[in-house]
């Protein structure tokens, strides 16, 4: 799908998913930022979020900031299903299209673990961290490989999707495939109505009440209400983004769980409880898909997290890099992190 090139493929072999499908010949896309020192100690994996590409995570990336590439190695792997990476889209039949199995948060996980350990030969990682399921990847890491993980730092996710969470997700699943030209995933086009929908869905859960209410959208130099919703909703789901990669990935959200790990039995808390990385998890205070009170029933079951809450009317998007003050935020996060 994507015109960009700027990263390296991880070739997978024949993947097999939690689910008992094998993907054949799968892969991982993947950047890099900085350099792999000699006793290979300064990486850190920064996963993607749903329809993200690596590209689109560099906004917490960058000289002067924690994560600078003169210091660390940060490896960012696209999720499966997002159009790079192993996905809907770029899979060979039978797996193509609407065929593509199911993928766990675990499977995600999995992959990136062989490319951290198999092709940079890393034993031990400084940290994870991500914005959304992006944060479900920080914490599934440090479930899977606690030996691995030293810290964590997911903002704006969560270790399991809420019920109130899936129930957004159903609105968004129902206005991609409602749309006639979807054809069951076998469309001869991308289904723009759908896509223009689920945009409109998405719209008002990614940035809180108060920030409709402040109009903060026009510092974003969005002229009306209406110009926010085309301009930037609409367009963020028509950039390259193909409805079967998005339900794939919509998917994976629904069913993110820690305590799927095996070993847990479903249990979320006794996983939660595994987890030996220190940890600063930051919900934003008006996110509505993952609510501070989420995150604190999480910390409360860790063995050695602290609970920040990232203020502000920016909602679930205070993750996103859409502006200064809360990237400053969980900049600070990181560092005070990584301070030890």
């Amino acid at each position: 799908m994507s015109s960009r090139t700027d990263y390296e493929v991880f070739d997978l072999g024949d993947f097999e998913l939690s689910g008992g499908a094998t993907l054949r010949g799968a892969h991982v896309a993947y950047k890099t930022y900085g350099t792999l020192n000699d006793s290979r100690d300064n990486a850190i994996v920064y996963p993607t979020w749903y329809s993200g590409r690596h590209w689109e995570n560099e906004w917490l990336i960058g000289e002067g900031m924690t994560l600078d590439p003169a210091r660390y190695f940060i490896i960012v792997p696209n999720m499966l299903g997002n159009g790079l990476s192993s996905s809907p889209s770029n899979t060979p039949p039978p797996y193509n299209g609407p065929r593509f199995p199911d993928v766990r948060v675990q499977d995600n996980v999995r992959a990136q673990h062989k490319l951290v350990t198999e092709h940079f030969g890393i034993e031990r990682l400084v940290a994870v961290t991500g914005w959304s399921m992006g944060a479900g990847q920080t914490y599934q890491w440090a479930v899977s490989y606690p030996e691995m993980v030293p810290r964590i730092l997911p903002f704006c996710g969560s270790a399991k999707t809420s019920r109130h969470n899936i129930v957004f997700l159903e609105g968004v699943k129902s206005a991609l495939t409602g749309d006639c030209a979807w054809k069951h995933g076998w469309y001869d086009e991308q289904p723009w109505t759908g896509l223009r929908a689920a945009s409109r869905v998405y719209a008002g859960w990614g940035f809180s009440q108060a920030f409709y209410w402040d109009e903060v959208y026009e510092e974003m130099g969005y002229t009306s209400l209406e110009d926010f919703l085309v301009g930037f909703w609409e367009g963020f789901f028509l950039d390259e983004r193909d409805a079967n990669n998005l339900l794939t990935m919509l998917w994976t959200w629904q069913h993110g769980d820690v305590g799927r790990t095996p070993g847990f039995g479903g249990d979320t808390e006794r996983a939660l409880a595994s987890i030996q990385a220190r940890a600063i998890v930051m919900p934003a205070e008006k996110d509505l898909y993952f609510p501070p009170e989420d995150n604190a029933w999480e910390v409360e079951r860790m063995q050695n997290a602290e609970l920040r809450v990232i203020p502000g009317v920016w909602g679930h998007f205070a993750g996103g890099g859409a502006n200064p003050v809360d990237t400053a935020f969980i900049d600070q996060g990181l560092k005070d992190l990584l301070a030890d």
